[in-house]
């Protein structure tokens, strides 16, 4: 009698400590979701403020549409790579591809840039100055929101690997979460738009 109420215990505690596992995961992986919402959030923004700033470059870069035209067609796949990415922040394959378009883009960005340096009555234009300086404070919430989603990422992933966690993970669904990291090492730095 006393070997089944040991033993019973045993699976009691076994079910009860599985269950914690899982809601500390649950928690753990909501975190990273919520991190990867304050993301969008920016690179919405970002995307917004992109056609504008193009369409305020058009008159001044009659002769220079491929490179405009580059940077809204690299906008485009980065804003339907994000929304695959809001829709499956857990899909590491989602967030590789976000990546990789963003790391598109933002050579893009840098070549635009690059050209507007050529052009100073674009420079002076006080339309372009404030799209400029909104789109560089933008820059600036992305790599914050992105370091804030690294960490719970981090933090998700040492717990799911963690034992006697990693037993469960894989019984549990609980796959590994990818890394919001920007693929181009030129574009790690932000977009810098200077006037």
């Amino acid at each position: 009698m006393t070997a089944l109420m040991i033993v019973l215990g045993v699976i009691v505690f076994l079910i009860l400590y599985i269950i914690v596992i899982y809601n500390r995961l649950v928690k753990l992986k909501n975190r990273f979701k919520n991190a990867f919402a304050q993301i969008d959030v920016q690179l919405r923004r970002r995307y917004d403020l992109i056609p504008n700033l193009v369409e305020t470059a058009k008159a001044y870069l009659k002769h220079e549409q491929d490179t405009l035209t580059h940077v809204i067609e690299a906008r485009n796949q980065a804003m339907a790579a994000m929304k695959r990415a809001s829709s499956h922040p857990d899909d590491p394959g989602a967030i590789k591809a976000l990546s990789g378009a963003e790391g598109l883009l933002g050579g893009a960005m840098l070549n635009f840039n690059a050209l507007q340096e050529a052009y100073p009555d674009l420079k002076a234009d006080q339309t372009m100055m404030q799209l400029s300086e909104e789109l560089t404070s933008t820059e600036n919430k992305v790599s914050f929101a992105r370091q804030a989603y690294n960490d719970e990422v981090m933090i998700y992933n040492t717990q799911r690997e963690t034992f006697p966690d990693t037993i469960f993970t894989g019984m549990m669904g609980f796959k590994e979460a990818e890394l919001f990291e920007v693929v181009d090492e030129e574009v790690k730095e932000g977009v810098k738009v200077s006037f």
